[in-house]
Protein backbone atom coordinates (compact mmCIF):
# COMPACT_ATOMS: atom_id res chain seq x y z
CA UNK A 1 0.00 0.00 0.00
CA UNK A 2 2.83 2.89 1.13
CA UNK A 3 4.08 1.82 -2.43
CA UNK A 4 0.96 2.49 -4.24
CA UNK A 5 -0.02 5.58 -2.65
CA UNK A 6 4.22 6.90 -3.20
CA UNK A 7 3.23 5.88 -7.27
CA UNK A 8 0.06 7.89 -7.01
CA UNK A 9 1.92 10.58 -5.63
CA UNK A 10 4.25 11.05 -7.81
CA UNK A 11 2.06 10.67 -11.31
CA UNK A 12 0.06 13.87 -9.20
CA UNK A 13 3.10 15.76 -9.39
CA UNK A 14 4.12 14.51 -13.27
CA UNK A 15 0.73 15.70 -14.37
CA UNK A 16 0.48 18.41 -12.05
CA UNK A 17 -2.41 17.48 -10.42
CA UNK A 18 -3.46 19.40 -6.54
CA UNK A 19 -3.15 16.97 -3.49
CA UNK A 20 -5.32 18.00 -0.54
CA UNK A 21 -6.29 21.68 0.19
CA UNK A 22 -4.56 22.67 -2.97
CA UNK A 23 -7.77 21.30 -4.61
CA UNK A 24 -9.68 23.78 -2.84
CA UNK A 25 -7.70 26.75 -3.75
CA UNK A 26 -8.05 25.74 -7.17
CA UNK A 27 -11.51 25.22 -7.85
CA UNK A 28 -12.80 28.93 -5.98
CA UNK A 29 -9.53 30.35 -8.45
CA UNK A 30 -11.18 28.60 -11.36
CA UNK A 31 -14.84 30.01 -10.06
CA UNK A 32 -12.94 33.45 -9.85
CA UNK A 33 -12.30 32.82 -13.10
CA UNK A 34 -15.31 31.98 -14.63
CA UNK A 35 -17.37 35.04 -13.34
CA UNK A 36 -14.88 37.24 -14.76
CA UNK A 37 -14.89 35.36 -18.31
CA UNK A 38 -18.67 35.87 -18.27
CA UNK A 39 -18.57 39.86 -19.44
CA UNK A 40 -15.57 39.49 -21.26
CA UNK A 41 -16.90 36.97 -23.66
CA UNK A 42 -20.27 38.75 -24.00
CA UNK A 43 -18.46 42.58 -24.93
CA UNK A 44 -16.11 40.47 -27.26
CA UNK A 45 -18.86 39.23 -29.17
CA UNK A 46 -20.59 42.44 -28.98
CA UNK A 47 -17.42 43.69 -30.80
CA UNK A 48 -17.20 40.57 -33.24
CA UNK A 49 -20.63 41.63 -34.10
CA UNK A 50 -22.36 38.03 -33.26
CA UNK A 51 -24.33 36.52 -30.71
CA UNK A 52 -23.19 36.60 -27.07
CA UNK A 53 -23.36 32.71 -26.43
CA UNK A 54 -21.03 32.14 -29.40
CA UNK A 55 -18.39 34.45 -27.35
CA UNK A 56 -19.24 32.32 -24.43
CA UNK A 57 -19.56 28.71 -26.36
CA UNK A 58 -15.65 29.98 -27.72
CA UNK A 59 -15.01 30.94 -24.19
CA UNK A 60 -16.20 27.23 -22.58
CA UNK A 61 -14.12 25.39 -25.23
CA UNK A 62 -11.25 26.86 -25.76
CA UNK A 63 -10.70 27.02 -22.43
CA UNK A 64 -11.26 23.43 -21.64
CA UNK A 65 -8.94 22.37 -23.92
CA UNK A 66 -6.50 24.42 -23.43
CA UNK A 67 -6.62 23.69 -19.86
CA UNK A 68 -5.99 20.29 -20.60
CA UNK A 69 -3.93 20.22 -23.00
CA UNK A 70 -1.85 23.53 -22.74
CA UNK A 71 2.14 24.18 -22.65
CA UNK A 72 1.27 25.94 -18.99
CA UNK A 73 -0.68 25.12 -16.33
CA UNK A 74 -2.95 27.45 -14.80
CA UNK A 75 -3.32 30.10 -17.99
CA UNK A 76 -6.74 30.71 -19.05
CA UNK A 77 -7.44 30.99 -22.71
CA UNK A 78 -11.00 32.36 -24.26
CA UNK A 79 -12.64 34.91 -26.54
CA UNK A 80 -10.79 38.04 -27.09
CA UNK A 81 -10.80 41.20 -28.10
CA UNK A 82 -7.62 40.99 -29.78
CA UNK A 83 -9.34 39.10 -32.03
CA UNK A 84 -12.74 40.26 -32.09
CA UNK A 85 -11.62 43.91 -33.30
CA UNK A 86 -9.97 41.32 -36.41
CA UNK A 87 -13.54 39.36 -36.91
CA UNK A 88 -15.72 42.30 -37.08
CA UNK A 89 -14.77 43.33 -40.73
CA UNK A 90 -15.52 39.38 -41.83
CA UNK A 91 -18.48 38.89 -39.89
CA UNK A 92 -19.96 42.28 -40.90
CA UNK A 93 -19.29 41.47 -44.70
CA UNK A 94 -19.85 37.69 -45.27
CA UNK A 95 -21.59 36.62 -41.87
CA UNK A 96 -20.79 34.42 -39.00
CA UNK A 97 -20.46 31.13 -41.17
CA UNK A 98 -17.74 32.43 -42.67
CA UNK A 99 -16.04 33.37 -39.38
CA UNK A 100 -16.61 29.70 -38.37
CA UNK A 101 -14.95 27.87 -41.16
CA UNK A 102 -12.06 30.77 -40.55
CA UNK A 103 -11.69 29.80 -37.33
CA UNK A 104 -11.37 26.25 -38.79
CA UNK A 105 -8.56 27.45 -40.60
CA UNK A 106 -7.04 29.75 -37.59
CA UNK A 107 -6.69 26.22 -35.42
CA UNK A 108 -5.07 24.12 -38.36
CA UNK A 109 -2.74 26.81 -38.88
CA UNK A 110 -2.10 26.90 -35.10
CA UNK A 111 -1.50 23.00 -35.53
CA UNK A 112 1.11 23.32 -38.12
CA UNK A 113 3.10 25.70 -36.02
CA UNK A 114 3.16 23.85 -33.00
CA UNK A 115 3.94 20.23 -35.33
CA UNK A 116 7.02 22.33 -36.60
CA UNK A 117 7.87 24.03 -33.68
CA UNK A 118 7.47 27.63 -34.38
CA UNK A 119 6.58 28.39 -30.82
CA UNK A 120 10.92 28.42 -30.52
CA UNK A 121 10.79 32.03 -32.13
CA UNK A 122 8.91 33.72 -29.46
CA UNK A 123 12.90 33.75 -27.70
CA UNK A 124 13.72 36.46 -30.15
CA UNK A 125 11.05 39.17 -28.38
CA UNK A 126 13.34 41.50 -26.39
CA UNK A 127 12.48 42.04 -22.75
CA UNK A 128 11.32 46.02 -23.94
CA UNK A 129 9.13 44.64 -25.92
CA UNK A 130 7.52 42.66 -23.25
CA UNK A 131 7.48 45.45 -20.87
CA UNK A 132 5.57 47.45 -23.66
CA UNK A 133 3.43 44.26 -24.26
CA UNK A 134 2.38 44.00 -20.61
CA UNK A 135 1.85 48.11 -20.36
CA UNK A 136 -0.41 48.24 -23.82
CA UNK A 137 -2.58 45.36 -22.25
CA UNK A 138 -2.81 46.52 -19.30
CA UNK A 139 -4.34 50.00 -20.63
CA UNK A 140 -6.28 47.86 -23.33
CA UNK A 141 -7.60 46.10 -20.54
CA UNK A 142 -8.33 48.98 -18.43
CA UNK A 143 -10.29 50.89 -21.70
CA UNK A 144 -12.25 47.72 -21.93
CA UNK A 145 -13.91 48.35 -18.58
CA UNK A 146 -15.13 51.90 -19.74
CA UNK A 147 -17.97 50.89 -21.25
CA UNK A 148 -19.14 49.25 -17.70
CA UNK A 149 -20.00 53.11 -16.97
CA UNK A 150 -22.41 53.33 -19.66
CA UNK A 151 -26.38 53.66 -19.02
CA UNK A 152 -27.81 49.85 -19.49
CA UNK A 153 -29.88 49.70 -23.21
CA UNK A 154 -28.33 52.76 -24.31
CA UNK A 155 -25.37 51.15 -26.65
CA UNK A 156 -26.93 48.53 -27.86
CA UNK A 157 -29.79 51.23 -29.17
CA UNK A 158 -26.88 53.24 -30.27
CA UNK A 159 -25.93 50.05 -32.59
CA UNK A 160 -22.66 50.22 -31.44
CA UNK A 161 -22.16 47.86 -28.90
CA UNK A 162 -20.96 48.55 -25.77
CA UNK A 163 -18.86 51.41 -26.99
CA UNK A 164 -22.10 53.73 -28.05
CA UNK A 165 -24.07 54.53 -25.00
CA UNK A 166 -25.11 57.25 -22.67
CA UNK A 167 -22.25 57.32 -19.44
CA UNK A 168 -23.71 57.57 -16.20
CA UNK A 169 -23.44 60.58 -14.05
CA UNK A 170 -24.99 61.27 -10.76
CA UNK A 171 -25.79 59.10 -8.19
CA UNK A 172 -25.80 56.41 -10.58
CA UNK A 173 -22.15 56.69 -11.61
CA UNK A 174 -21.13 57.61 -7.63
CA UNK A 175 -22.77 54.45 -6.49
CA UNK A 176 -20.95 52.24 -9.40
CA UNK A 177 -17.67 53.92 -8.21
CA UNK A 178 -18.28 53.08 -4.79
CA UNK A 179 -18.70 49.42 -5.49
CA UNK A 180 -16.08 49.11 -7.86
CA UNK A 181 -13.69 50.87 -5.04
CA UNK A 182 -15.07 48.49 -2.59
CA UNK A 183 -14.79 45.59 -4.47
CA UNK A 184 -10.88 46.67 -5.30
CA UNK A 185 -10.48 47.31 -1.41
CA UNK A 186 -11.71 43.79 -0.45
CA UNK A 187 -8.93 42.39 -2.78
CA UNK A 188 -6.49 44.29 -1.11
CA UNK A 189 -6.88 43.53 1.96
CA UNK A 190 -7.73 39.76 1.94
CA UNK A 191 -4.51 38.49 1.39
CA UNK A 192 -3.20 40.07 4.82
CA UNK A 193 -5.47 38.25 7.12
CA UNK A 194 -5.52 34.78 4.54
CA UNK A 195 -4.51 33.00 1.32
CA UNK A 196 -7.56 30.29 1.85
CA UNK A 197 -9.46 31.99 -0.25
CA UNK A 198 -9.49 33.63 -3.68
CA UNK A 199 -9.28 37.68 -2.91
CA UNK A 200 -11.08 38.55 -6.04
CA UNK A 201 -13.67 35.79 -5.13
CA UNK A 202 -14.27 37.13 -1.97
CA UNK A 203 -14.62 40.62 -3.81
CA UNK A 204 -17.41 40.17 -6.05
CA UNK A 205 -19.42 38.03 -2.87
CA UNK A 206 -19.28 41.08 -0.56
CA UNK A 207 -20.30 43.23 -3.40
CA UNK A 208 -23.21 41.19 -4.45
CA UNK A 209 -24.38 41.10 -0.82
CA UNK A 210 -25.00 44.18 -0.46
CA UNK A 211 -26.50 45.03 -3.48
CA UNK A 212 -29.03 42.36 -3.17
CA UNK A 213 -29.36 43.18 0.26
CA UNK A 214 -30.13 46.55 0.10
CA UNK A 215 -31.80 45.98 -3.62
CA UNK A 216 -29.38 48.71 -4.84
CA UNK A 217 -30.21 49.70 -8.56
CA UNK A 218 -27.41 49.21 -10.44
CA UNK A 219 -25.99 47.38 -13.79
CA UNK A 220 -25.75 43.98 -13.36
CA UNK A 221 -24.54 41.17 -15.50
CA UNK A 222 -27.94 40.50 -17.01
CA UNK A 223 -27.96 43.92 -18.65
CA UNK A 224 -25.33 42.79 -20.77
CA UNK A 225 -26.84 39.97 -22.41
CA UNK A 226 -29.34 36.67 -21.06
CA UNK A 227 -26.24 34.00 -20.75
CA UNK A 228 -28.48 31.10 -20.20
CA UNK A 229 -28.35 28.03 -23.43
CA UNK A 230 -27.78 24.57 -24.10
CA UNK A 231 -24.84 22.45 -24.75
CA UNK A 232 -22.91 24.09 -27.93
CA UNK A 233 -23.92 22.22 -30.77
CA UNK A 234 -21.82 20.70 -33.22
CA UNK A 235 -22.24 22.91 -36.63
CA UNK A 236 -20.34 22.40 -39.95
CA UNK A 237 -19.85 25.80 -41.08
CA UNK A 238 -22.03 26.16 -44.18
CA UNK A 239 -20.43 27.86 -46.21
CA UNK A 240 -19.98 26.98 -49.94
CA UNK A 241 -16.48 24.34 -50.18
CA UNK A 242 -14.87 26.41 -53.12
CA UNK A 243 -11.65 28.45 -54.02
CA UNK A 244 -14.17 31.73 -53.23
CA UNK A 245 -14.65 30.42 -49.90
CA UNK A 246 -11.31 29.83 -49.59
CA UNK A 247 -9.56 33.32 -50.97
CA UNK A 248 -12.15 34.98 -48.42
CA UNK A 249 -11.47 33.19 -45.56
CA UNK A 250 -7.66 32.64 -45.64
CA UNK A 251 -5.93 36.11 -45.01
CA UNK A 252 -8.44 36.41 -42.05
CA UNK A 253 -7.13 33.07 -40.84
CA UNK A 254 -3.58 33.59 -41.21
CA UNK A 255 -3.91 36.70 -39.09
CA UNK A 256 -5.85 35.62 -36.04
CA UNK A 257 -3.64 32.29 -35.77
CA UNK A 258 -0.38 34.91 -35.51
CA UNK A 259 -2.56 36.97 -33.43
CA UNK A 260 -3.60 34.41 -30.88
CA UNK A 261 -0.10 32.22 -31.07
CA UNK A 262 1.75 35.91 -29.84
CA UNK A 263 -0.74 36.76 -26.90
CA UNK A 264 -0.84 33.08 -26.08
CA UNK A 265 3.02 32.75 -25.85
CA UNK A 266 3.63 35.92 -24.39
CA UNK A 267 1.40 35.38 -22.12
CA UNK A 268 2.57 31.88 -21.79
CA UNK A 269 6.54 33.76 -20.64
CA UNK A 270 4.71 36.09 -18.18
CA UNK A 271 2.80 33.48 -16.45
CA UNK A 272 6.28 31.36 -15.87
CA UNK A 273 8.07 34.85 -14.14
CA UNK A 274 5.08 34.64 -11.67
CA UNK A 275 4.61 31.04 -10.88
CA UNK A 276 8.41 30.08 -11.83
CA UNK A 277 7.16 27.04 -13.92
CA UNK A 278 8.62 26.31 -17.12
CA UNK A 279 6.23 26.11 -20.11
CA UNK A 280 6.02 24.49 -23.70
CA UNK A 281 5.87 26.69 -26.45
CA UNK A 282 5.57 24.23 -29.04
CA UNK A 283 2.87 22.33 -27.13
CA UNK A 284 0.61 25.77 -26.59
CA UNK A 285 0.67 26.10 -30.41
CA UNK A 286 -0.73 22.70 -30.61
CA UNK A 287 -3.61 23.28 -27.85
CA UNK A 288 -4.52 26.66 -29.06
CA UNK A 289 -4.84 25.04 -32.29
CA UNK A 290 -7.32 22.45 -31.64
CA UNK A 291 -8.78 24.42 -29.01
CA UNK A 292 -9.88 26.58 -32.12
CA UNK A 293 -10.80 24.14 -34.63
CA UNK A 294 -13.16 22.46 -32.49
CA UNK A 295 -14.75 25.79 -31.30
CA UNK A 296 -15.04 26.41 -35.24
CA UNK A 297 -17.32 23.32 -35.42
CA UNK A 298 -19.27 23.76 -32.11
CA UNK A 299 -20.70 27.52 -33.01
CA UNK A 300 -17.76 29.63 -31.35
CA UNK A 301 -15.61 32.49 -31.94
CA UNK A 302 -12.44 31.06 -31.42
CA UNK A 303 -9.99 32.85 -28.83
CA UNK A 304 -6.40 32.88 -27.27
CA UNK A 305 -4.91 32.81 -24.05
CA UNK A 306 -5.88 35.94 -21.73
CA UNK A 307 -3.77 37.61 -19.41
CA UNK A 308 -6.23 39.42 -17.42
CA UNK A 309 -7.81 36.05 -16.46
CA UNK A 310 -4.41 34.10 -16.11
CA UNK A 311 -2.98 36.42 -14.09
CA UNK A 312 -6.47 36.25 -12.11
CA UNK A 313 -6.06 32.66 -12.00
CA UNK A 314 -2.24 32.66 -10.66
CA UNK A 315 -3.07 35.17 -7.88
CA UNK A 316 -6.37 33.73 -6.33
CA UNK A 317 -4.32 30.62 -6.54
CA UNK A 318 -4.12 28.63 -9.58
CA UNK A 319 -1.70 26.42 -10.75
CA UNK A 320 -2.76 23.62 -11.71
CA UNK A 321 -4.75 22.24 -14.85
CA UNK A 322 -7.54 22.26 -12.62
CA UNK A 323 -8.12 25.52 -12.26
CA UNK A 324 -8.33 26.12 -15.86
CA UNK A 325 -10.44 22.95 -16.07
CA UNK A 326 -12.70 24.01 -13.54
CA UNK A 327 -13.23 27.50 -14.88
CA UNK A 328 -14.40 26.26 -17.97
CA UNK A 329 -16.83 24.17 -16.78
CA UNK A 330 -18.31 26.36 -14.21
CA UNK A 331 -18.82 28.51 -17.28
CA UNK A 332 -20.65 26.08 -18.71
CA UNK A 333 -22.51 25.34 -15.51
CA UNK A 334 -23.62 29.36 -15.46
CA UNK A 335 -25.00 28.83 -19.05
CA UNK A 336 -26.81 25.58 -18.58
CA UNK A 337 -28.60 26.00 -15.05
CA UNK A 338 -27.17 28.83 -12.94
CA UNK A 339 -27.78 32.23 -15.94
CA UNK A 340 -30.98 33.56 -13.22
CA UNK A 341 -27.74 33.81 -10.28
CA UNK A 342 -25.14 35.00 -12.50
CA UNK A 343 -27.29 37.86 -13.99
CA UNK A 344 -27.74 39.35 -10.60
CA UNK A 345 -24.27 39.72 -9.83
CA UNK A 346 -23.37 43.47 -10.03
CA UNK A 347 -21.01 44.91 -12.75
CA UNK A 348 -19.16 47.12 -10.86
CA UNK A 349 -17.51 44.21 -9.13
CA UNK A 350 -16.15 42.30 -11.96
CA UNK A 351 -14.71 45.81 -12.87
CA UNK A 352 -13.22 46.28 -9.16
CA UNK A 353 -11.77 42.81 -10.02
CA UNK A 354 -9.86 43.48 -13.72
CA UNK A 355 -9.20 46.98 -12.07
CA UNK A 356 -6.74 45.29 -9.98
CA UNK A 357 -5.34 43.30 -13.20
CA UNK A 358 -4.78 46.50 -14.27
CA UNK A 359 -2.67 47.40 -11.38
CA UNK A 360 -0.81 44.03 -11.26
CA UNK A 361 -0.86 43.78 -14.81
CA UNK A 362 1.27 47.09 -15.16
CA UNK A 363 4.73 46.97 -15.43
CA UNK A 364 5.11 49.97 -12.82
CA UNK A 365 8.79 49.65 -12.77
CA UNK A 366 9.15 49.94 -16.38
CA UNK A 367 8.51 53.93 -15.85
CA UNK A 368 11.07 54.23 -13.19
CA UNK A 369 14.04 52.39 -16.14
CA UNK A 370 12.80 54.41 -18.35
CA UNK A 371 15.51 56.38 -17.75
CA UNK A 372 18.30 54.65 -16.98
CA UNK A 373 17.84 51.91 -19.84
CA UNK A 374 19.18 52.66 -23.20
CA UNK A 375 17.29 55.24 -24.81
CA UNK A 376 16.41 52.82 -27.78
CA UNK A 377 14.95 50.78 -25.49
CA UNK A 378 13.06 53.36 -23.69
CA UNK A 379 11.79 54.20 -27.48
CA UNK A 380 10.85 50.39 -27.43
CA UNK A 381 8.85 50.21 -24.37
CA UNK A 382 6.70 53.13 -25.46
CA UNK A 383 6.33 52.63 -28.77
CA UNK A 384 5.45 48.66 -28.53
CA UNK A 385 2.62 49.93 -25.71
CA UNK A 386 1.40 52.74 -28.20
CA UNK A 387 0.94 50.09 -31.10
CA UNK A 388 -0.82 47.83 -28.44
CA UNK A 389 -3.25 50.45 -27.66
CA UNK A 390 -4.18 51.94 -30.84
CA UNK A 391 -3.53 49.17 -33.27
CA UNK A 392 -3.30 45.42 -32.13
CA UNK A 393 -0.97 43.19 -30.03
CA UNK A 394 0.56 41.27 -33.13
CA UNK A 395 1.67 44.94 -34.90
CA UNK A 396 3.22 45.99 -32.03
CA UNK A 397 5.15 43.02 -31.66
CA UNK A 398 6.09 43.00 -34.84
CA UNK A 399 7.36 46.71 -34.84
CA UNK A 400 8.97 46.35 -31.39
CA UNK A 401 11.35 42.87 -32.41
CA UNK A 402 12.00 45.01 -36.05
CA UNK A 403 12.73 48.31 -34.26
CA UNK A 404 15.42 46.34 -31.90
CA UNK A 405 16.57 44.44 -34.27
CA UNK A 406 17.60 47.42 -36.45
CA UNK A 407 19.22 49.04 -33.26
CA UNK A 408 20.92 46.29 -32.35
CA UNK A 409 22.55 46.33 -35.91
CA UNK A 410 23.56 49.64 -36.03
CA UNK A 411 24.98 49.63 -32.38
CA UNK A 412 26.90 46.26 -33.58
CA UNK A 413 27.85 47.70 -37.21
CA UNK A 414 29.42 50.88 -35.51
CA UNK A 415 31.65 48.43 -33.47
CA UNK A 416 34.04 47.39 -36.25
CA UNK A 417 37.54 49.06 -36.22
CA UNK A 418 41.11 48.25 -36.81
CA UNK A 419 44.20 48.68 -34.87
CA UNK A 420 47.06 49.15 -37.08
CA UNK A 421 50.65 48.94 -36.61
CA UNK A 422 54.24 48.11 -38.75
CA UNK A 423 56.05 45.49 -37.82
CA UNK A 424 60.36 45.79 -38.24
CA UNK A 425 60.12 43.64 -41.65
CA UNK A 426 58.17 46.59 -43.09
CA UNK A 427 54.50 45.20 -42.81
CA UNK A 428 51.54 46.67 -42.14
CA UNK A 429 49.27 44.65 -39.96
CA UNK A 430 45.34 45.54 -39.22
CA UNK A 431 44.50 43.82 -35.75
CA UNK A 432 40.59 44.18 -36.63
CA UNK A 433 38.37 44.70 -34.02
CA UNK A 434 34.15 44.12 -33.63
CA UNK A 435 31.99 41.62 -35.52
CA UNK A 436 31.82 41.57 -39.06
CA UNK A 437 28.30 41.15 -40.47
CA UNK A 438 26.10 42.98 -43.16
CA UNK A 439 25.85 45.99 -41.01
CA UNK A 440 29.61 46.22 -40.33
CA UNK A 441 30.69 45.08 -44.05
CA UNK A 442 30.78 48.76 -45.53
CA UNK A 443 32.91 49.98 -42.77
CA UNK A 444 35.15 47.50 -42.75
CA UNK A 445 36.26 48.01 -46.44
CA UNK A 446 37.30 51.98 -45.08
CA UNK A 447 39.75 51.09 -42.52
CA UNK A 448 42.18 50.24 -45.22
CA UNK A 449 43.98 51.74 -47.62
CA UNK A 450 45.46 49.81 -50.57
CA UNK A 451 46.93 52.75 -52.53
CA UNK A 452 49.04 53.76 -49.96
CA UNK A 453 49.82 50.61 -47.68
CA UNK A 454 53.26 48.42 -48.04
CA UNK A 455 53.59 45.76 -50.18
CA UNK A 456 52.88 43.25 -47.52
CA UNK A 457 49.66 43.36 -45.71
CA UNK A 458 48.14 41.57 -42.20
CA UNK A 459 44.69 41.35 -41.27
CA UNK A 460 44.40 39.69 -38.25
CA UNK A 461 40.59 38.90 -36.89
CA UNK A 462 41.73 37.43 -33.80
CA UNK A 463 39.48 39.62 -32.67
CA UNK A 464 36.60 39.51 -34.72
CA UNK A 465 33.87 37.47 -36.21
CA UNK A 466 32.58 36.62 -39.22
CA UNK A 467 28.70 36.29 -39.17
CA UNK A 468 27.49 36.13 -42.71
CA UNK A 469 27.50 35.88 -46.59
CA UNK A 470 27.80 39.99 -47.04
CA UNK A 471 31.08 39.71 -44.35
CA UNK A 472 32.79 36.97 -46.61
CA UNK A 473 32.06 39.57 -49.79
CA UNK A 474 33.65 42.19 -48.15
CA UNK A 475 36.65 39.64 -47.25
CA UNK A 476 36.76 39.53 -50.66
CA UNK A 477 36.48 42.82 -52.31
CA UNK A 478 39.28 43.93 -50.29
CA UNK A 479 41.65 41.09 -51.04
CA UNK A 480 40.88 42.29 -54.45
CA UNK A 481 41.80 45.43 -53.84
CA UNK A 482 45.09 44.54 -52.93
CA UNK A 483 45.77 42.27 -55.92
CA UNK A 484 44.96 45.07 -58.27
CA UNK A 485 47.75 47.40 -56.96
CA UNK A 486 49.98 44.48 -56.59
CA UNK A 487 50.63 44.00 -53.47
CA UNK A 488 50.13 40.81 -51.35
CA UNK A 489 47.66 40.47 -48.46
CA UNK A 490 47.86 37.56 -45.33
CA UNK A 491 44.25 36.83 -43.63
CA UNK A 492 44.78 35.29 -40.43
CA UNK A 493 42.55 33.60 -37.37
CA UNK A 494 39.94 32.85 -39.51
CA UNK A 495 37.67 29.77 -38.92
CA UNK A 496 38.02 26.82 -40.93
CA UNK A 497 34.39 27.08 -42.10
CA UNK A 498 35.80 30.45 -43.72
CA UNK A 499 38.46 28.76 -45.37
CA UNK A 500 36.53 26.73 -47.47
CA UNK A 501 34.03 29.48 -47.91
CA UNK A 502 36.16 31.88 -49.12
CA UNK A 503 37.16 30.55 -53.07
CA UNK A 504 39.40 33.60 -53.74
CA UNK A 505 40.61 35.04 -50.62
CA UNK A 506 41.52 30.80 -49.30
CA UNK A 507 44.94 30.97 -50.54
CA UNK A 508 45.56 34.27 -48.68
CA UNK A 509 44.48 32.69 -45.55
CA UNK A 510 47.41 31.50 -43.14
CA UNK A 511 46.38 28.66 -40.84
CA UNK A 512 47.39 29.08 -37.08
CA UNK A 513 46.93 26.58 -34.60
CA UNK A 514 44.58 29.06 -32.64
CA UNK A 515 41.93 29.41 -35.53
CA UNK A 516 38.71 29.70 -34.25
CA UNK A 517 36.38 26.97 -34.28
CA UNK A 518 32.79 28.93 -35.38
CA UNK A 519 30.73 28.17 -38.66
CA UNK A 520 29.22 30.92 -40.39
CA UNK A 521 25.54 31.63 -39.95
CA UNK A 522 24.91 31.37 -43.85
CA UNK A 523 27.07 28.50 -46.25
CA UNK A 524 27.80 31.34 -48.91
CA UNK A 525 30.14 28.80 -50.82
CA UNK A 526 27.15 26.53 -51.39
CA UNK A 527 24.30 28.92 -52.57
CA UNK A 528 26.41 31.35 -54.45
CA UNK A 529 29.16 29.26 -56.13
CA UNK A 530 31.40 32.18 -56.50
CA UNK A 531 32.24 35.29 -54.40
CA UNK A 532 32.25 38.62 -54.34
CA UNK A 533 31.72 40.85 -57.30
CA UNK A 534 34.12 40.65 -60.36
CA UNK A 535 35.29 36.76 -59.41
Amino acid sequence: MPKLLTAAIARADFLNLPRGGQIRIELLAGLTVALALVPEAVAFAFVAGVEPLVGLYAAFIVGLITALLGGRPGMISGATGALAVVMVSLVAEHGVEYLFATVVLMGLIQIAAGVFRLGKFIRLVPHPVMLGFVNGLAIVIFLAQLSQFQVPGTAEASGHGMAGGEWMSGLPLVLMLALVALTMLVIWLLPRFTSAFPAPLAGILVVSVIVLAFGLDVPRVGDLAEIDGGLPPFHLPTVPLDWETFRIITPYAFILAAIGLIESLLTLNLVGEITGQRGGASKECLAQGVANTVTGFFGGMGGCAMIGQSIINVKSGGRTRLSGTSAALFLLLFILVASPLIELIPLAALVGVMFMVVIGTFAWNSLVILARVPLADALVIVLVTVVTVFFDLATAVVVGVIVSALEYAWTNAKRIHAVSHTTPEGAKVYRVQGPLFFGSAAGFAELFDPANDPGLVIVDFEGSRVADQSALTAIEAVAAKYAAAGKRLQLRHLSRDCHRLLKKAGQLIVDSDDDPDYQVAADYGVRTGRMGAGH
